[in-house]
């Protein structure tokens, strides 16, 4: 039997077409409760201050940093919905004196813009390897600066990316969470063909390695409303994105949310799915139920409440 239709977009899956006591029972999480979902391969963390929470986030770039030898070469994924981490990073480098070239350390950019069926150039106003860059490792000096060669962002030629995880492991993947509860641009599918009735099994989908995608309608509204100051026609609709194969390489997945991505519900309901392990690819994040070591780490003023409050 066919599961509802989504209330947002029809034609696609996504969170609405979930069970409703699910969405009910995520509604009624506390701060208390979310902590308590923290089981076995699961934490959840909170910071009171959002200098602790980027400061945190920026130090598992160095902690993953300092175990890479030339012998055993150790990078990370990072995501750029959060950017703030990004100039920590780049100035705890420099004071540290981390010779980043020397440990032969790596970097693997988590998704990019796709226009005319090619990844955006750096010179693009919205392109996530320029932000990274900018933002990053062009504020690295230069004799400590990560080799360019180790420097990894998806393309629509997917095959040197993708070969770049093998033989150097990833410590920790971060990301941030979309409106559609997705990691990178792992979006929910178009409720087409195969998936008409029902969205891909977690097992089906998590054998999509990196790739080019659709972006389902609330991504783009997300990336409008942060991004472009809603100008949606702005964005585009398609992107590269790595895929849950390389997610599952990585030793950690590290989800960060200070509540500027996601809302109340969204960030309660992962927390729930996952701390529960239930999968469904509606909600690509709950697929994360299923990998060894995760960890959700938000910023406490930023959970807000799901009660009903007019405006």
């Amino acid at each position: 039997m066919a599961r509802k239709l989504s209330l947002l977009a029809p034609e696609w899956w996504d969170y609405t077409t979930l069970d409703e006591q699910i969405l009910r029972d995520a509604a009624r999480l506390s701060i208390t409760d979310m902590e308590q979902m923290t089981r076995k391969g699961f934490r959840v963390v909170f910071y009171d201050t959002l200098e602790e929470f980027y400061m945190a986030e920026a130090l598992e770039y160095i902690t993953a940093w300092m175990q890479s030898t030339p012998d055993n070469p150790v990078g990370i994924c990072g995501p750029i919905g959060p950017t703030e981490q990004l100039p920590l990073v780049a100035r705890l480098v420099n004071e540290l004196g981390l010779d980043l070239k020397k440990k032969d350390a790596h970097f693997w950019g988590m998704d990019e813009w796709v226009l005319d069926n090619k990844e955006v150039g750096p010179d693009h106003p919205l392109s996530f390897r320029k932000a990274d860059m900018e933002l990053c490792f062009d504020r690295i000096d230069n004799k400590l600066r990560i080799r360019e060669k180790n420097l990894h962002f998806p393309a629509a030629n997917t095959k040197p990316y993708i070969q770049s995880w093998n033989g150097v492991r990833c410590a920790v993947m971060q990301g941030g969470q979309g409106e559609t509860k997705h990691w990178a641009f792992n979006d929910p599918v178009r409720r087409e063909g195969a998936y008409k009735d029902n969205p891909p099994t977690p097992a089906e989908y998590r054998k999509l390695t990196t790739r080019m995608v659709d972006l389902h309608p609330i991504t783009l509204m997300q990336n409008a409303r942060t991004s472009g100051g809603g100008m949606v026609t702005g964005v585009p609709t398609k992107a590269m994105t790595v895929g849950p194969v390389e997610t599952w390489k990585a030793d950690k997945v590290s989800i960060w949310q200070a509540g500027c991505h996601d809302n109340a519900l969204g960030m309660r309901l992962t927390t729930l799915m996952i701390g529960k392990k239930i999968a469904d690819s509606a909600v690509p994040m709950s697929l994360l139920a299923e990998h060894p070591n995760v960890q959700f780490n938000f910023y406490r003023r930023g959970i807000g409440s799901c009660a009903v409050e007019m405006h």
